[in-house]
């Protein structure tokens, strides 16, 4: 018996060791970097027994993926080693990422904020422009905003400002003036990054009235993402009513989560194919409520893009119709978290969504495409543990995102700069797409060629967390600010 403990320890022993032998791959990319690459480049990556890897000379090439292959494949000419040796793939990419993080501070540090002249006017590369603050009151965490469009119905003002607050609140800010909450708006989940979201009236509002919701909708303990739309009647001067309300899209209740992250959520109309008098199709987006895996499955509707009628039915060509079990609705999937959502001056459908540590991206949304989470990721664990590689395998058919944020500004709100109804302020950025950064309290200008971003420049910064970003009647940019709860817009400067 004595043996038989003893062997029996013996290969329990050796179960533990080898379960621990690749003790590197629980190593933080901050670790990986102190035991790999300080000693030559430095803490901070300013150079020493090598060169500094603060500017760019030091690639090989203008990627990511040029960096990636050289620590892996080592550089024969300069003596550093092939660390793809020692370090697994998704190791070597969190390398990538924590130098990624150590220049961006540094690039903060050295050039700071965008800053205004005396005069108050910020220049730009295409325009100069000013900013106003519009509301600085009576809002509680708001989360969107959006117009009322000309000869609105029912006694609201044209261009009357829709605002939603994250706790449930929707309110109009009309000639200078916040409304009391409107009455009757459905209750919603706010807990976490849960509550009520987006807002947008029908492109034909002043015919039909139709205003849309996303929210998100409590059963019990749990929840998911849920579009409504009803109308807005104005009972009096100061009382605002919430009626006809009709159900857009609601999840399987069997599929609802009691987590109180990634819920999404933007909504978008386009005419089918986007011609002149095609029917309106509604667009809009949920997370994938912190189940990665599910993003991946079309019978979950967790991580998806979405398309239906406007009155909530299914299109007949949607990707996946009389697919079993399918959520019929989806539009595209493998999604994390897209918290923005724009279509261009062309009609082509652009979304941003939240990467973990690291890793938001800005993708061309297309019919039936999987976008990869969370098989591939161009980000860490926040624990700063390493987690994937961002390349698909040659059997894995995933698109790849337009552009990459390094390290993440954790993305939320995404417009196009387009002329309105009143005007156009911003003629140069005309087409541009401008994205909002939570963590990264950034408003930041995307210039798009074909499928690529060709110009990144960043607007504001340091302001607040950015909730949304909209281009207004008149073409100038709302921006909607946490912590400070309020919106300012971006006007062109004289």
């Amino acid at each position: 018996m004595t043996l038989f403990r003893a062997l029996r320890r013996l290969a329990l022993a050796s179960a533990l060791l080898s379960f621990a032998a690749p003790a590197c791959i629980a190593q933080s990319a901050d670790a990986l970097w102190n035991n790999n690459c300080i000693s030559c480049h430095g803490e901070n990556a300013q150079g020493g027994n090598a060169q500094s890897l603060l500017d760019d000379e030091w690639l090989l090439g203008p990627t990511d993926r040029n960096l990636y292959d050289a620590v892996r494949d080592g550089i024969v000419d300069s003596g550093m080693p092939a660390y793809g040796e020692t370090l697994k793939d998704e190791q070597i990419w969190a390398l990538v990422v924590h130098l990624r993080e150590i220049r961006a501070k540094d690039k903060r540090a050295r050039l700071g904020s965008p800053k205004p002249d005396d005069a108050g006017v910020f220049t730009t590369q295409h325009a100069n422009f000013k900013i106003e603050r519009v509301i600085t009151d009576g809002l509680d965490v708001p989360w969107s905003v959006d117009f009322l469009p000309p000869a609105a119905p029912r006694g609201l003002a044209h261009s009357a400002m829709l605002v939603t607050n994250r706790p449930g609140k929707l309110q109009l800010w009309v000639d200078g003036k916040l409304s009391s909450p409107v009455a009757g708006t459905p209750e919603v989940r706010s807990k976490g990054q849960g509550g009520l979201m987006d807002v947008a009236p029908h492109p034909e509002y002043a015919a039909n009235g139709w205003v849309y919701l996303s929210f998100s909708d409590p059963d019990g303990k749990s929840g998911f993402t849920k579009i409504v739309r009803g109308r807005i009647r104005a009972d009096s001067k100061d009382e605002l009513r919430w009626i006809d309300e009709e159900t857009i899209f609601e999840a399987d209740h069997d599929h609802y989560t009691n987590g109180d992250i990634h819920f999404g959520s933007r909504i978008l109309f386009q005419r089918q194919d986007n011609t002149p008098d095609g029917p309106w199709m509604i667009f809009f987006c949920s997370g994938e409520r912190g189940v990665g895996d599910l993003a991946q499955r079309l019978d979950r509707p967790n991580g998806k893009i979405y398309r239906l009628h406007d009155d909530g039915r299914v299109p007949a060509d949607n990707p996946f119709v009389g697919q079993r079990n399918a959520y019929e609705a989806v539009w595209s999937f493998g999604h994390r978290n897209p918290q923005g959502l724009t279509f261009g001056l062309d009609g082509r459908l652009w979304d941003t969504e939240h990467g973990p540590r690291g890793g938001d991206e800005l993708n061309l949304i297309q019919r039936g495409h999987n976008y990869g989470w969370p098989l591939i990721s161009f980000g860490i664990n926040y624990s700063d543990a390493p987690y994937k590689t961002p390349w698909p395998t040659a059997d894995q058919d995933f698109t790849m995102p337009a552009f990459v944020w390094l390290p993440s500004i954790a993305v939320c709100g995404l417009d196009t700069v387009r002329p309105g109804p009143d005007g156009e302020a911003f003629p140069a950025w005309k087409g541009d797409l401008v994205a909002g950064g939570l963590a990264g309290q950034t408003v930041e200008r995307l210039r798009i060629d074909g499928e690529s971003a060709a110009e990144r420049e960043e607007l504001i910064h340091g302001m607040g967390r950015v909730r949304d970003v909209v281009t207004g009647p008149d073409g100038s940019i709302y921006v909607v600010l946490n912590q400070p709860d309020h919106v300012i817009r971006l006007l062109p400067a004289e």
